[in-house]
């Protein structure tokens, strides 16, 4: 499987990888993981969500992510007033032509960053679900195609928190990963005050490459190879969540999709072009764990979702880490 013109391609993509994780990590200090996190998702088409708690540089990823890509980029404050058509766009009559314009709404961008996204009611929260899924947007029975690459980098608050609308089960299916960037460690959050203090780091990133050159990346990360082994595996995780007793919702189909297309971003990240088991089970908690809803009795015995993903992982035989071809 490792043609020439492969290698060559898998070379571009980890040196542009390379360009992007350095200059987020100019502003994102000591959190390698989550940067990769949010790389794959970028690579294999995919939405991005973030939660954690307030001041842990949530909607600084997000930024950095996408001033490191010279594309069109727009982001939405989600409030309690912000409306449906605040983000789709809205028809207007123009008075002079006598016709009603389209006035294209928080959507149409390459990158979109919703900060705080569920602050906003749940109607407006669904406005994202069929441009998240299908690429598209329809306002009064006219479709508007967005362009690629499009990503929803969306940042939200802990639902335990004051002013929160916990995001319905339909839309956090549609973000292919969910990450929390944490509190940093001792020596980062030093580096952090020394860069952060003087001036917003944010001001100096420039991008470091564009969205023709995604384009060509996610077309190389299409071309890695699953074998039926790796295949059967995603759908033996995916249908232990579906039986056990301990949740009430399982991952949907569309679950098992992302985790094979961000496996395959995985590996081409690491310089392979198939996909091995490993790379699904570096995967299986960010994919699945924010779209898993645990039974009554699992909640009140105290036990996590993430807890619950780390047993019927467990439990899944790993097939042969090998390619089925060389």
């Amino acid at each position: 499987m490792d043609t020439p013109s492969g290698g060559a391609d898998l070379e571009t993509l980890a040196r542009v990888v390379g360009r992007i994780r350095g200059n987020i990590e100019r502003v994102i200090e000591g959190k390698p993981d989550v940067v990769s996190s949010a790389l794959v998702v970028l690579l294999a088409e995919g939405h991005l969500l973030i939660e954690d708690v307030p001041g842990v540089g949530k909607t600084m990823l997000s930024k950095a992510l996408a001033r490191s890509i010279d594309s069109t980029v727009r982001r939405i404050q989600f409030t309690p007033d912000l409306l449906p058509s605040d983000v789709t766009g809205v028809s207007v009559f123009n008075q002079d032509t006598r016709q009603f314009e389209f006035r294209p709404g928080g959507v149409f961008a390459n990158i979109v960053v919703g900060d705080e996204i569920n602050r906003a009611s749940p109607k407006t929260q669904s406005a994202l679900l069929e441009c998240m899924e299908e690429r598209q947007v329809t306002v009064d029975n006219t479709t508007y195609t967005l362009e690629t690459p499009f990503m929803v980098i969306a940042t939200q608050n802990p639902v335990e928190m004051e002013g929160t609308y916990a995001l319905p089960e339909a839309q956090r299916d549609r973000f292919m990963c969910r990450v929390s960037v944490g509190y940093p460690v001792e020596a980062a959050e030093i580096a952090m005050i020394a860069s952060h203090t003087s001036a917003n780091p944010l001001d100096d990133l420039e991008a470091v490459t564009d969205a023709a050159e995604i384009r060509k990346l996610t077309a190389i990360v299409g071309q890695v190879h699953v074998s039926e082994a790796v295949q059967r595996y995603v759908v033996a995780l995916a249908a232990a969540t579906r039986r056990t007793d301990d949740l009430t919702l399982g991952a949907s189909p569309r679950a098992t999709l992302h985790l094979v297309r961000a496996a395959k971003a995985y590996a081409a990240m690491h310089g392979r072009d198939y996909v091995l088991p490993d790379d699904v089970l570096s995967l299986t908690k960010p994919v699945l764990a924010h779209r898993l809803l645990p039974s009554v009795e699992a909640a009140m015995s105290g036990r996590s979702t993430g807890a619950i993903l780390d047993g019927i992982v467990a439990s899944v035989p790993v097939p042969d880490a090998r390619p089925s071809q060389g």
